[in-house]
C-alpha cells in the first residue's frame, strides 16, 4: 500500500500527481497488464531482441 503524506496547505493535486508517480514506478499496472493474457515465450524473446536492436541503433546513431 502507498502511503503519501500530505504537507500542511499543499494542493490535493499535487499531492494525487505525487501519488500517481508513485505508482507508475512500482510497475503495478504493467505487472497486472501482463498477467491478464499468457504470451509465449518465444513471443517475449523476439520483442527482448527488438528492443535490443533499437537501443543499438540509438547508441550507434549517438557515436555517429
Amino acid at each position: 500500500m502507498l502511503i503519501i503524506p500530505i504537507k500542511e496547505g499543499e494542493n490535493i493535486d499535487r499531492a494525487l500527481k505525487r501519488f500517481k508517480r508513485k505508482f507508475d514506478k512500482t510497475g503495478a499496472k504493467r505487472q497486472l497488464q501482463a498477467r491478464k493474457q499468457f504470451t509465449k515465450p518465444s513471443v517475449e524473446r523476439r520483442v527482448l531482441v527488438q528492443k535490443a536492436q533499437y537501443v543499438q541503433g540509438l547508441r550507434d546513431a549517438e557515436n555517429v
